[in-house]
């Protein structure tokens, strides 16, 4: 991964993580932890899409989507333990 993948990826993390804790109110972690929770909602959304054999799209947009579906999905996750 170069410098540019590792911006655009921290980026999109970023941007999604901070609209995922807009959606989910409460959930926010901060900046630094909406990029975590963006980053792994990227992944999770990714891994969830193609096991349901769904797909968005290509581009910056269906990227955003994705990784804001998978921060929602991961953040729902930390709230079912956090409040145990």
């Amino acid at each position: 991964m170069g410098t540019n993948d590792l911006i655009f990826t921290l980026l999109i993390g970023a941007v999604s993580g901070w609209l995922a804790g807009q959606i989910r109110q409460g959930y926010g972690f901060g900046l630094l932890g909406n990029i975590i929770v963006g980053i792994l909602g990227a992944f999770v959304g990714g891994w969830l899409f193609r096991q349901l054999g769904v797909s968005i799209g290509s581009g910056l947009v269906s990227t955003i989507a994705t990784s804001v579906i998978g921060a929602l999905v991961l953040l729902f996750v930390i709230g079912l333990f956090k409040k145990n």
